[in-house]
């Protein structure tokens, strides 16, 4: 048995010889059954979705079936993991953003008093393993006004999203709307990953390099890099992760006093980022690239439960 995490702009599998990340955007039309037909040599399939969310379907209902007729088409016999922690066989509505459910499912029990924090390329996801009960049945929707959900990830992320002025020598500069600069090349400019890392495609479909970040970055104020000079630059993404670690820090903090949790631990591809200022355990540290693909790792391990 293989898992699958399809979200609107990776598919992630798991199976027996590790992690495999796709990038997969759904609104260009990416081909999933083209993807899966690679593992079509596993006798099954165990899924979580987010992406029918993709703003190419008119309903989360359609992206539904369609990622559901994608699936069945090269695993035929495959079962769907909904919020309502059980699994399905039937394209229903249970089974849209059911990803941070099933890891909370697999991780409670071993990590029972922790708070989990996901970060993926466009979303940090909050988990208190510790109130089961309380996760089951909630919707995304529900997650953002809990603040279980942050639309804020390690690489998609609008920069305009969090920031809307600098201020470098006293006086404000506002910054642009437009999607001309993102988190991949905020964290890249911060040395906080490796354009390796930067696994998604770029606002402008140029590279991960710096020169391309930093170019990409001064658009942000309407400018060249010679024109205002790469220290500005800089600030402009300095200032989007000082607000980003704020504003995860403080839900957070949030969340753990709520529910009472005692430990922090962080999965996804921005685990290291994570753990560097929550104090929290990283996964990657035990499990390696199954980190970066938890979900996938989850779902597998909840269907072979009940083969």
């Amino acid at each position: 048995m293989i898992g699958i995490d399809i979200g609107g702009a990776n598919l992630k599998v798991v199976d027996e010889h590790g992690a495999h990340i796709h990038y997969c955007p759904l609104w260009k039309e990416t081909s999933v059954r083209e993807i899966l037909q690679e593992y079509s040599s596993a006798d099954n399939a165990a899924v979580v979705m987010s992406g029918e969310l993709a703003d190419c379907f008119a309903s989360k209902q359609e992206g539904i079936n369609f990622l559901y007729d994608a699936v069945r088409n090269v695993f035929p016999n495959a079962k769907f993991y909904g919020i309502d922690g059980k699994f399905h066989t039937k394209p229903v509505s249970q089974i849209a953003a059911a990803n941070w459910l099933v890891m909370a499912d697999v991780l409670r029990f071993k990590y029972p008093d922790c708070l989990l924090v996901d970060m993926g390329s466009t979303t940090t996801d909050i988990v208190p393993l510790n109130a089961w009960e309380t996760l089951k049945g909630q919707t995304d929707f529900i997650r953002l006004k809990t603040g279980m959900l942050l639309y804020y990830g390690l690489l998609r992320t609008p920069v305009s999203s969090l920031i809307r002025r600098i201020n470098p020598d006293g006086n404000d500069i506002l910054l642009s709307t437009e999607y001309f600069a993102c988190s991949g090349d905020a964290h890249l400019l911060m040395e906080m990953i490796t354009s390796d890392m930067y696994s998604t495609a770029t606002p402008d479909s140029c590279s991960t390099s710096w020169n391309h970040c930093l170019r990409r970055m001064a658009r942000m104020v309407c400018a060249d890099v010679h024109e205002v000079g790469e220290d500005l630059v800089l600030q402009i993404a300095r200032e989007y992760v000082n607000e980003e670690n704020k504003l995860i820090t403080n839900a957070v903090s949030s969340i753990m006093k709520k529910y009472g949790c005692v430990r922090i631990i962080a999965v996804g591809i921005g685990s290291k980022f994570l753990a560097s200022y929550l104090n929290a355990h990283d996964l990657a540290s035990e499990m390696g690239t199954l980190s970066d693909a938890i979900p996938a790792w989850a779902v597998r391990e909840a269907g072979l439960r009940i083969v």
